[in-house]
């Protein structure tokens, strides 16, 4: 029996990509949970809220596959990606564009009353400049998210532009506007922000590099660890492997800079916490 869980708190899985094989590399590795987070598929055009079901299902579907062929624990985000709304703006303008996100936002929030998902995400904001308009207007779908959020009690996980001080202040605000818990706003690609007064009360989850979790761990062990793997087999690897999380772990706890009490509170404790779910090992 291991001493402690080690848990990916945000990967992607995609059909045409190593999918299960990516996850038996992970378990070979030491890693026993996963959070799989929910992408755009290239297979679906959305051309309505509705659609948004059929790339829930492809998610969900790969998740059964990897219970099947591998021994690691699978949990489930899903939420319309950010960036769906500019290519839907471009197609039906922008006022039907939000109201296909919301949608999308509004049956994300029902799989998880189902039980289907443990969080509405990856959800949010463009990484890079768009139009006020555009700007605005994701700000407007990531609030309602935040909304469905509250209603269901789940976190939202999300995706945005570099996280500095003015972006965790603002988020901070949407998710007091909405009554949404500060710590069920998961900044998914986190820089090592650990520190309440510095995130606003956000939830960081933090790309395992090993200099971010050695800074995180200088603070505390409020995080949890990601390698935003992408499962793109024209960039082997990226955005880190599905080994990187499980690694990471056993060599900082062998170097002497996390010891098993941390572990514990990064693997099981905060998803726990944040998720409302179970990790044995």
């Amino acid at each position: 029996m291991p001493e402690y869980p080690i848990l990916d708190n945000h990967l992607h899985l995609q059909p045409d990509g190593l999918c299960e094989k990516a996850i038996l590399d992970f378990q070979n590795a030491g890693g026993t949970h996963i959070i799989l987070s929910h992408l755009p598929y290239h297979t679906v055009n959305i051309t309505k809220g509705e659609d948004f079901l059929k790339e829930f299902d492809i998610t969900q579907k790969i998740a059964r596959q990897v219970r099947e062929a591998t021994d690691v624990k699978v949990f489930t985000t899903l939420g319309p990606y950010p960036v769906r709304l500019l290519n839907l703006e471009e197609r039906y303008g922008l006022a039907k564009a939000v109201d296909i996100m919301k949608m999308g936002m509004e049956l994300a929030a029902r799989k998880v009353e189902e039980q289907e998902a443990v969080a509405i995400g990856e959800i949010g904001r463009p990484h890079f400049p768009v139009s006020e308009e555009l700007w605005d207007a994701s700000n407007e779908v990531m609030s309602y998210g935040m909304e469905m959020a509250r209603d269901v009690g789940c976190p939202v996980v999300l995706h945005t532009e570099s996280a500095g001080p003015e972006v965790w202040k603002e988020l901070s605000g949407m998710a007091d506007k909405v009554n949404l818990p500060r710590e069920m706003v998961i900044k998914h690609y986190s820089p090592p922000i650990v520190r309440e007064e510095d995130n606003h009360g956000l939830f960081p989850s933090i790309l395992a590099s090993r200099k971010a979790i050695k800074e995180a761990l200088s603070h505390n062990t409020r995080f949890m660890m990601e390698t935003d793997y992408l499962d793109d087999l024209r960039r082997p690897g990226a955005v880190m492997a599905p080994t990187t999380v499980p690694k990471r772990t056993k060599a900082l706890i062998q170097n002497g800079d996390m010891d098993i009490e941390g572990a514990l509170q990064i693997h099981k404790y905060w998803p726990e916490k944040l998720y409302g779910i179970e990790i044995e090992f």
